[in-house]
């Protein structure tokens, strides 16, 4: 098959809030590695760049271009299972989701996850997402081996092999190469009791230490505002309030593993891991966020909580509050950094961005790094600066791909 044949005319694209697009010329839907791979090759012998776009879930430029943009989504499901190690093999392709149910059948279960389970496994691991717990890394910590497509068309490989290698890929925002497979180390199945409660702010200061400590999962969002609660589409936890207060009060959660049967009553649930950890959200928000050194996250929280109160009280938006653990990944947010991960949003149609700048001057005197799918105001001097290994993974990017086949713009400016 001759893949400049099997792709398709290209055209504009939107990420799914639609605040990032562009105009393609070419898109492409390979169904297997191999074609994937065949793509690739002819689209960069053609001096054509090449982005893949996951779910589009990002609200940053990363899946942007004007040359080759890939969907993986005709490669999908689990390829492998290795039950003595407890560890899956995945087509890039498939949602966190879909992941959740094969494990589930097969008496396993992700490490950890985030709130969103829509997402393309490659493009959410690979930009840093991340759930809440104070000794669990990021989801792509749990990443030991991966198959990338180089511009030629070959396959790299990146497992423990290579330890150098491996962390340089774990989250690398599709810059070495388009992924085509991920194996993930799991763990044996198991269940969560999830807790919820609304409490004020002073008092889930009071108690961020002892909850961080005392819970697999911790966090929490702040709402300014009652109206706060309805843009992320939160219960109305009044009936278990501690707090008479509507405004300026902290929607909380712990959760931890249980061996009691399932069960949903009030504001407790306890069900299969992947069913407790996604929240529902609509796609009415263009998010920042930052992972904080974590002995800073209480006076940072505190810091945006009063910008928001007094300079910017029309931004309503709760902020959210997770913790993650550091990992090895060179670009990782979280890279050798315990952290606490502080995000705030902007209403679409507003002109949000001084607020957003003004948020961004608080976190960053405190060492902050972004999440790569999440609006940031970074430059290539401040990647330089925050992240130890930059230079290593500029080397090996200019390595693997000299003619910056995998870059656009915004990650040039960064990272080229």
């Amino acid at each position: 098959m001759d893949s400049r044949t099997s792709r398709q005319a290209g055209g504009l694209w939107r990420n799914w809030v639609g605040n990032q697009a562009c105009i393609v010329r070419a898109r492409g839907a390979p169904g297997s590695e191999a074609e994937l791979a065949e793509m690739v090759h002819a689209a960069t012998a053609e001096g054509m760049a090449v982005r893949c776009a996951g779910s589009g879930h990002s609200f940053t430029p990363v899946a942007l271009t004007s040359g080759l943009h890939l969907t993986l989504s005709g490669m999908q499901g689990v390829t492998g299972i290795d039950r003595e190690r407890k560890r899956v093999s995945v087509a890039a392709g498939t949602t966190i989701n879909a992941l959740g149910k094969v494990l589930k059948e097969n008496g396993l279960s992700l490490i950890n996850q985030g709130d969103i389970d829509s997402q393309a496994l490659a493009g959410a691991l690979t930009t840093g997402t991340h759930g809440t717990g104070a000794t669990l890394g990021n989801m792509a910590s749990q990443i030991v081996g991966m198959r990338i497509v180089q511009p030629d068309g070959s396959i790299l490989i990146a497992d423990e092999s290579n330890p150098d290698l491996l962390n340089a890929a774990r989250v690398s925002i599709g810059m070495l190469g388009v992924i085509s497979e991920i194996t993930l180390q799991a763990m044996d199945s198991y269940r969560l009791h999830e807790t919820l409660w609304r409490c004020s702010f002073d008092e889930c200061m009071e108690q961020h230490d002892e909850l961080a400590a005392r819970h697999r999962h911790f966090g929490f969002f702040w709402c300014p505002v009652p109206e706060s609660r309805h843009c992320y589409c939160l219960p109305d936890t009044a009936s278990v309030s501690t707090s008479t207060s509507l405004s300026d009060v902290c929607e909380m959660k712990i959760i931890d593993i249980t061996d009691a049967d399932p069960m949903e009553a009030g504001f407790e649930k306890i069900a299969y891991s992947s069913e407790i950890y996604p929240i529902e959200y609509v796609p009415n928000f263009h998010e920042l966020e930052y992972a904080v050194p974590v002995r800073y996250g209480k006076e940072a929280c505190r810091a945006v909580r009063e910008l928001m109160l007094t300079k910017h009280p029309t931004c309503i938006y709760p902020i959210e509050y997770r913790f993650t653990a550091g990992d090895p990944g060179w670009i990782s947010p979280f890279f050798e950094q315990d952290s606490i991960t502080l995000s705030v949003s902007g209403q679409p149609g507003t002109d949000y961005w001084s607020y957003l700048s003004d948020v961004d001057a608080i976190l960053r005197a405190f060492g902050s790094r972004p999440h790569w799918g999440k609006l940031h105001f970074l430059t290539g001097d401040d990647v330089t600066a925050l992240y130890p290994r930059a230079g290593d993974f500029r080397a090996l990017r200019e390595k693997l791909d000299p003619g910056g086949s995998f870059l656009n713009d915004h990650l040039r400016q960064l990272f080229g």
